[in-house]
């Protein structure tokens, strides 16, 4: 079982949000809708900054991809947690003997440092991050994962709140659930096709339960 991070089991979407508006400003960027940089959580930081900004120069990328990591660890006072429910379930499906992985937009320092953080570095077999691979919606940290694993796509399922994360994995076949806490919205996560699209951790913990 696969997860999404920011936006699926980490409610972390408006730090993201008020990180990139804090180093965009920095930078001498222009002001950009808090919507627009919704849309492109789940990217790789330099195809979500890239899209959010595509008049930013070769210079002042750099400076934007530091400012913005500088700004999500430090100086952001947006809260951040994991959702209810989520260490619990990840508890529990690990007791039933199931491989959990983490596929994320996050740099691969980013989601170590979380990992940490909350003392969950054993609670996933298996995590890639984009600057190890390649950026969502393409599916390549998923055959990654999946490799790695020793199952097909078949015998996986995708959890994420975003339409990067169930593009790439119906793109190679892979069952997916959406969830609608985070940074798309149901209408965008529905219209890619998941079995169903969860409202809360619990929802997605019976979901699951039911339906394996």
């Amino acid at each position: 079982m696969i997860f999404d991070w920011d936006g699926t089991l980490s409610d972390s979407t408006g730090r993201i949000v008020d990180s990139m508006r804090m180093a965009a400003a920095y930078v001498g960027l222009r002001v950009a809708p808090d919507s627009d940089i919704q849309n492109i959580i789940g990217l790789g930081l330099p195809e979500a900054i890239q899209t959010v900004w595509p008049e930013i120069t070769i210079e002042q990328m750099p400076l934007m991809r530091e400012a913005y990591a500088r700004c999500f660890v430090y100086d952001s006072s947006v809260p951040m947690a994991l959702f209810p429910g989520a260490t619990d379930m990840l508890a529990k499906l690990s007791e039933q003997g199931r491989q959990l992985a983490v596929a994320t937009g996050k740099s691969r320092k980013g989601l170590d440092r979380i990992l940490a953080d909350l003392d969950m570095t054993a609670a996933f077999h298996f995590t890639r991050c984009a600057d190890e691979t390649q950026s969502k919606p393409h599916p390549l940290m998923l055959s990654q994962i999946l490799e790695a694993a020793g199952v097909s796509a078949k015998e996986a399922l995708m959890v994420g709140d975003t339409t990067y994360d169930l593009q790439m994995a119906a793109t190679i076949g892979m069952a997916t659930v959406g969830m609608s806490h985070g940074a798309h919205d149901e209408n965008r996560l529905q219209a890619c096709g998941p079995e169903v699209i969860c409202h809360s951790i619990d929802e997605l913990s019976n979901w699951i339960e039911i339906h394996g």
